[in-house]
């Protein structure tokens, strides 16, 4: 099936350049919050950086090795379930016919090709998957240097291979919430299976639940709760 692009509509390019907008937008917002409200993303920065100062005079340091051994297979789990989907948009752009009969029997469905609409939730699945396998990396990055931190917690270098390593951890945890969001608007890209008003839906749906989780959920109560 040939894809013609210059058959999309001015809504539904307009709800697609919505769609693009929100999810630079809400990222943006999630990593720059404004300081008198800020994101559960922001406020883990801290409690990472507490983590590996903590990790200085932790022995044994098992409890360590474990957390950051989990946090790299999240990461792969991930990277694998993005592959999977890709692999399933590309099967259905493949064999496209069979899905637009189904479509064009929806009135609400009708306008661009299937094929056509899969392209977006494609390219938010690739770009997760590209997040979360350099996540994956940087996470393999802190657990060195975590190895490099000396078992003496007076050594002169010991809080300074801590740092480096809370900062490399934070950059993974970057990477990977920000593959998440790409999740989050491949899921609302598929809306536009329903058309251009099914696409503006998915966007609000899903910019309203990020939104929601860094800003105003019972999570970021707790994690602001830094002091008993």
């Amino acid at each position: 099936m040939m894809m013609n692009f210059a058959s999309v509509p001015t809504l539904d390019l307009a709800m697609l350049g919505l769609l693009v907008l929100a999810w630079v937008a809400s990222g943006w917002v999630s990593e720059q919050p404004p300081k008198s409200r800020p994101s559960v993303s922001w406020l883990m920065e801290d409690y990472r950086r507490d983590w590996m100062r903590t990790f200085v005079t932790r022995q044994p340091r098992i409890f360590d090795a474990t957390l950051i051994d989990s946090l790299r297979q999240g990461t792969a789990f991930f990277a694998s379930a993005c592959m999977i989907a890709i692999g399933g948009g590309v099967a259905v752009i493949g064999n496209a016919a069979a899905v637009q009969r189904l479509a064009d029997e929806l009135p609400i469905g009708a306008g661009p090709d299937v094929a056509l609409k899969m392209l977006p939730v494609i390219a938010f699945l690739a770009n997760s998957l590209l997040k979360f396998v350099w996540a994956h990396r940087l996470f393999g990055y802190c657990s060195i240097l975590m190895a490099a931190v000396p078992n003496d917690p007076a050594d002169p270098i010991a809080f300074h291979r801590a740092g480096q390593a809370a900062e490399i951890n934070i950059t993974a945890a970057k990477s990977f919430n920000r593959g998440l969001r790409s999740i989050y608007f491949a899921l609302a890209a598929l809306g536009w299976l329903l058309g251009p008003w099914g696409l503006l839906a998915g966007t609000v749906l899903a910019t309203g639940v990020l939104l929601r989780r860094e800003f105003a959920s019972h999570s970021r109560r707790v994690i602001l709760a830094r002091e008993p």
